[in-house]
């Protein structure tokens, strides 16, 4: 018979949880545990009870995580065994991120379904006398649901751009997205339109995901590790597995580039913002880009610092590659949201040319920049879900004609808007650009600015020619009409100018803030 086989005991000591400091990460459980409220609420109160709280709850929540970031202010650290990271340019983009989310919240809260059970629409009067004033219907019922998606979102992206490590990262780029996918496809009047925007932002975000996830894997087969770090340690030697690290820097790429809308990964951003509700493409405009800015830079910078002579040339390519498509696609246009879907991936290019400083006033630009196109994004798109026809909101540039004579107002705050994101002085886009050209010809990237400067050029067109249209054309007969009574939806659009403004005039404690926290760094 043979002998009996030796089990050997287990040498190796018992697993530990690593410890955890709840205050540091207070801002993300804050914000998920709101999302698990609003679930509870959105399952036990009644319809009409969901409608008073789920707002206010969401409002109330996102203040509270804001208030612990102002709190933070001052932590650096690494968290749970080096998983998360703590540090000033956290911080800040967790801070902006929610306020954008305090802002899309207003938005959200007064779109409701129509009578007929179809459409989204705001709940709101009409002015009086104006065409198509009958052709709107009052508002019965809202979708209350959209609260704690936005809430899961939104801790998605805190987490993503506070991520050390790259599988913890993958993981907050899923929680980010999901709810985004099915957020994109709650409008009914266009409802086609809208599922059919929410399947492609699907179908190319898995795509998307499959890429980052890939890149992760090569990296880890170079590295031995997912910790940033810990694999900018690893690029300081030159090893047989090469080929694995640049493969694995490719693929992560693509993943980043399709978050923020950057060409040739670009295809779904006109085609998602046309088709989702205009208060969320409004909060997919300012912060998503925001969380995928936050974790491309601290990528870039913490784990490929080291390699910037390898990936600044792609940096460059990508940059020129994508402000030309927006800003010459854009005039090709004639739905405003599309254009505006455009104007978005151009202003990518613009902040890609802060990364291509690579120094730290480029990540300082990089950060004032994401904070002024944000606020300025959101009030523009709170204005498009104020002019409305009978079908809906007044999507075609056409329906645009004289809206400066029947609502000055309103026209005179988009003109203003438009101006800021071609970047005209004394608004916040002209800061912002300056600041981030700054940081290129400072880091020897003078010719990626005269390309910038010239595609900047060339987008004024298409933001001048609705602001002629607006003011310089006259009314047709069946145009547009204006909701007058949704005070939180003005108050977005107003708070939003007036940030423009001040960003625009007296921009210099913004730009002390962003340049102290990019002078902290990123921990490591």
């Amino acid at each position: 018979m043979s002998a009996a086989p030796v089990v050997l005991a287990a040498t190796l000591p018992p697993p530990q949880t690593p410890p955890v400091e709840y205050s540091s990460i207070s801002p993300i459980l804050i914000v998920l545990g709101l999302a698990f409220v609003g679930i509870l609420v959105e399952a036990f109160a009644a319809s009409s009870a969901r409608r008073a709280i789920q707002p206010v709850l969401a409002v109330l929540g996102f203040v509270a995580a804001f208030v612990a970031v102002v709190l933070l202010h001052s932590r650096r650290a690494t968290l749970v065994s080096g998983a998360l990271a703590i540090d000033g340019p956290t911080l800040f983009m967790q801070g902006t991120i929610l306020l954008f989310a305090v802002l899309a919240v207003m938005l959200v809260a007064e779109r409701r379904l129509d009578s007929s059970g179809g459409a989204i629409v705001a709940a709101a009067a009409i002015t009086p006398g104006e065409p198509g004033s009958t052709a709107m219907q009052t508002s019965k019922a809202m979708q209350t649901e959209v609260y704690p998606l936005m809430a899961f979102s939104v801790a998605g992206m805190l987490l993503f751009v506070g991520s050390n490590d790259l599988l913890v990262m993958f993981i907050a780029l899923e929680i980010l997205s999901l709810p985004l996918y099915l957020l994109c496809g709650l409008a009914r009047r266009r409802r086609l339109l809208s599922q059919e925007a929410a399947l492609k932002y699907f179908l190319l975000g898995a795509f998307s995901s499959a890429f980052f996830l890939y890149g992760v894997a090569m990296i880890y087969g170079f590295a031995g590790t997912v910790r940033l770090g810990e694999i900018a340690d690893a690029t300081g030697t030159v090893g047989e597995n090469d080929l694995y690290l640049y493969l694995g820097v490719a693929l992560l790429a693509v993943g980043f580039f399709f978050k923020i809308g950057a060409a040739p990964f670009h295809s779904w951003t006109p085609d998602v913002y046309q088709g989702a509700p205009t208060p969320i493409t409004a909060f997919m405009a300012a912060g998503t880009k925001v969380a995928a800015f936050g974790a491309l830079l601290r990528v870039f910078y913490v784990a490929l610092g080291g390699l910037r002579w390898d990936w600044r040339p792609v940096i460059w390519g990508v940059a020129i590659l994508t402000m030309i498509v927006g800003a010459v696609l854009a005039l090709t246009q004639r739905d405003i949201k599309r254009m505006l879907a455009y104007s978005a991936i151009a202003h990518a290019g613009f902040l890609l040319v802060g990364l291509a400083g690579t120094n730290a006033d480029g990540l300082s630009g990089s950060m004032f920049y994401l904070v002024t196109y944000g606020f300025t994004t959101i009030a523009a798109f709170a204005v498009v879900s104020l002019v409305r026809t009978g079908d809906g909101e007044a999507s075609d540039l056409s329906q645009w004609q004289g809206l400066g004579r029947t609502s000055p107002m309103l026209a005179g705050i988009f003109a203003f808007l438009l101006l800021a994101l071609a970047g005209i002085p004394l608004t916040s886009g002209f800061t912002g650009k300056f600041a981030v050209f700054q940081a290129a010809i400072s880091g020897d990237a003078t010719p990626l600015v005269v390309v910038a400067l010239v595609c900047s050029a060339v987008a004024a067109f298409f933001y001048v020619r609705v602001i002629v249209l607006m003011f310089f054309s006259d009314p047709p007969a069946d145009g547009p009409v204006v909701v007058t009574q949704p005070s939180l939806t003005y108050a977005t659009a107003g708070v939003g100018a007036i940030v423009t403004l001040l960003l625009g005039v007296v921009p210099q404690p913004l730009l002390d803030l962003a340049s102290h926290a990019a002078a902290s760094g990123f921990v490591r």
